[in-house]
């Protein structure tokens, strides 16, 4: 288990916390084989991650969970999500697209509400891709991507936005489709519920309180509430708790930290009360969570 999970740029090379209008795309094969076919697990600060898995498979670690994927296939990962991955070797065959957000989001409104739709939809981060033609479409846009940076000619910056906002559109689609709920559509995400997110990713180590969201946002607990319950169907609270479990799950799985310190670093007035917390969410102990390595 190692001592802390580590934090990437591309993996391997140190976060870029100042990267803008970053896109980068390469095949699976160029880092994962040199790395005996393994990604360990990971994350990136500021990078979005779109994998086409046109051969072959393997398993995903996502969080605290793992989960196998076969071929034909994409992978959402938005950023700061612990990931990793162990594709099926000298098999896979796909590509790892990795974009810093503004890259697509500076095109265009619909690539925008694309991108932050999948970020919602990545909740079930593999898609199958059950439909011939979708899947030669995204294979030829994604190798016209990858001609576009490694060729570098005039323009290119501009068209490599453009084929990853066709991608990231189509990859949408496939997740919205797949969700078989008129809920789940390309439509803008809703702002309330985006700046609540922001907040608690800031402030979750410290406060759980939903009165501190609601004062930072200009509402009461109430509006807030019912705001979030209409647009996402779980309260405002949900998605609080939600975010100190899954930091939780991290810690505990990708790292030896004592349960008692992250109880502390997670604001539990002591271990006993971040047990119960733990348990009523999970359902098992931090204890249990740990022997058995997530889920």
């Amino acid at each position: 288990m190692a001592s802390a999970l580590p934090l990437f740029h591309l993996y391997g090379d140190p976060p870029d916390d100042q990267a803008f209008d970053f896109i980068h795309v390469e095949t699976v094969a160029s880092r994962s084989s040199i790395h005996d076919w393994t990604i360990r697990a990971h994350r990136h600060r500021n990078l979005f991650q779109i994998l086409l898995i046109e051969r072959g498979g393997g398993e995903m670690t996502y969080e605290a969970a793992t989960l196998p994927f076969a071929a034909p296939a994409a992978i959402l990962v938005p950023a700061a999500i612990a990931h990793g991955f162990h594709f099926e070797p000298n098999v896979t065959e796909g590509w790892v697209m990795t974009f810093t957000e503004d890259a697509a989001l500076a095109l265009a409104d619909r690539a925008g509400e694309a991108l932050s739709r999948l970020r919602v939809l990545a909740a079930h981060p593999i898609i199958p891709i059950a439909d011939a033609a979708e899947r030669a479409r995204l294979s030829a846009l994604c190798t016209e991507l990858f001609e576009e940076g490694s060729l570098a000619r005039e323009g290119y910056r501009m068209s490599m936005r453009g084929l990853l906002a066709l991608i990231a559109v189509g990859v949408a689609r496939l997740a919205a489709s797949r969700a078989r709920t008129g809920s789940v559509t390309l439509q803008p995400a809703d702002t309330t519920v985006a700046q609540l997110r922001a907040l608690v990713d800031e402030f979750f180590r410290g406060e759980h309180q939903l009165g501190f969201y609601a004062g930072k946002l200009g509402m009461t607990v109430d509006r807030l509430n019912d705001h979030v319950k209409r647009a996402t169907g779980v309260t405002a609270g949900h998605l609080i708790r939600q975010r100190v479990l899954t930091e939780a799950k991290r810690q505990l799985v990708f790292t030896t930290q004592p349960i008692q310190d992250i109880a502390e670093e997670l604001a539990f007035s002591d271990p006993s009360h971040f047990a119960r917390f733990f348990r009523k969410h999970a359902g098992t102990t931090p204890h249990q969570f740990r022997d058995h390595g997530g889920g």
